[in-house]
């Protein structure tokens, strides 16, 4: 029986002492299969998520000619050891240009992005394409880069930026390209993952060069990665555990098992966030987590600020409007000026019907804040499925692998087990 369309969170009443379990980290796992498709040899990968997101990634890797094995993981139900046989480079599958290979991304960032560079390598043309939503969300940066680079792609928008777009690849070439920060880390992180079979030199520019989270996260997983074969582990999503902390504003104690100490994640510093400060910046203090510490600012007992919110607006959704939107339903004080939310104290808080805008942090944000305020109900709550289609399970489960929450649907009746895997 599938998640219902409409559920609602009912307030936790007592504290509750948990160690939770989160999957993998989708932002490592979509560059982990990448390098492993370019590696040479077999490389396996423990711990990985499977989600909506990776298993676009899995799809589109298998239908370019990567043979890939899937097993279960005994410790955590949405992830897996993941087998997959590197080719040294060669891309062995594509279409031509009258009838291109197609790959359909939905709504995956990662996806999209990581695989404009990499069917560069093939020999032949590749078609991505995705849901309405990644047909407007930026693209420019990575296809100017390619092209200066001499790949053709031939995007079907009016501006020639944007998805769906044909890439015609042509295999490695020794060559330069420059790639700016401006917009996304995402792009600059496409060409370096495939840099080193694509023989290309990567000059990336743009604000934070040096701070840019997720950059330097694949800067450092090109290092470590066993390029020659062997094994790797997924670590847990830093982001996703950020909700399960986040408990501890409302009741304690709850932990994350395995947090990781890597610093590869920035949202691996969320538990150093429950006091928030006086000013959150998106910059250089949490990655997606900050939407984790928006939604708990109005149970703070100061104004908190949250500035650099720029790049949320071309994500998912346009997420500064929709946490905007969504906290002034349940009765908080939150202002918008430029890219920067500004939460006052919000002592009379209560439900609303939530829209997730079919974004899964959305969902889950909204979902932590209805254990401390009644009432409230979230639609399409199986948007999570994109990085963690257990969500709700976890927060249903008894303690300490779960919390305990209690999770109704549109009628009053509780929902537990199978009733809360989004599918």
């Amino acid at each position: 029986m599938p998640l219902p369309d409409l559920i609602e969170m009912v307030p936790m009443t007592g504290p509750v002492t948990a160690d939770v379990t989160v999957p993998g980290s989708k932002s490592i796992t979509n560059r982990a299969l990448i390098l492993a498709a370019l590696a040479d040899g077999e490389v396996r990968l423990t711990g990985a998520l499977w989600s909506e997101d990776t298993q676009i990634m899995v799809d589109a890797l298998r239908l370019l000619g990567f043979e890939i094995a899937v097993t279960e993981d005994a410790a955590e139900p949405c992830n897996r050891h993941l087998t997959v046989q590197g080719l040294g480079g060669r891309v062995p599958n594509a279409g031509t240009a009258e009838a291109p290979l197609e790959i359909h991304v939905g709504n995956a960032g990662t996806a999209a992005r990581f695989l404009g560079a990499f069917v560069c390598l093939a020999e032949g043309a590749v078609r991505l394409s995705g849901v309405d939503r990644m047909h407007v969300r930026p693209q420019g940066e990575l296809l100017h880069a390619l092209r200066r680079m001499k790949y053709r792609i031939d995007s079907e928008s009016n501006g020639g930026d944007l998805l769906p777009a044909i890439f015609h690849g042509t295999g490695p070439r020794e060559i330069a390209c420059t790639v700016s920060l401006q917009h996304s880390s995402q792009f600059a992180s496409a060409l370096l993952l495939s840099a080193r079979a694509g023989t290309w030199i990567v000059d990336i520019v743009g604000d934070n060069v040096d701070e840019a989270p997720y950059l330097n996260m694949t800067r450092k997983l090109i290092e470590v990665f066993p390029h020659a074969g062997g094994e790797f582990a997924i670590e847990p999503d830093a982001s996703s555990g950020s909700i399960f902390w986040g408990v501890n504003c409302i009741h304690e104690s709850v932990e994350v098992a395995h947090w990781p100490l890597t610093g590869w994640q920035i949202d691996a510093q969320f538990p150093r966030f429950l006091n928030l400060p006086r000013e959150v910046t998106h910059n250089t203090d949490l990655g997606d987590s900050i939407m984790t510490a928006i939604v708990l600012a109005p149970l703070a007992k100061y104004p908190v600020s949250f500035p650099a919110l720029h790049r949320l607006r071309v994500q998912e959704c346009e997420r500064v409007c929709a946490l905007r939107t969504e906290l002034t339903k349940c009765g908080a004080r939150i202002t918008e000026e430029g890219d920067t939310l500004h939460v006052e104290p919000s002592s009379e808080l209560h439900g609303a019907e939530i829209d997730t805008y079919n974004d899964h942090r959305m969902a889950m944000c909204f979902a932590l804040l209805g254990l401390k305020v009644g009432g409230i109900r979230l639609h399409n709550p199986s948007c999570v499925k994109k990085t963690f289609p257990n969500f709700f399970q976890k927060l249903a489960t008894s303690p300490p692998e779960g919390i305990g929450a209690e999770i109704r649907d549109a009628e009053g009746n509780v929902l537990s087990g199978e009733e809360l895997f989004a599918e």
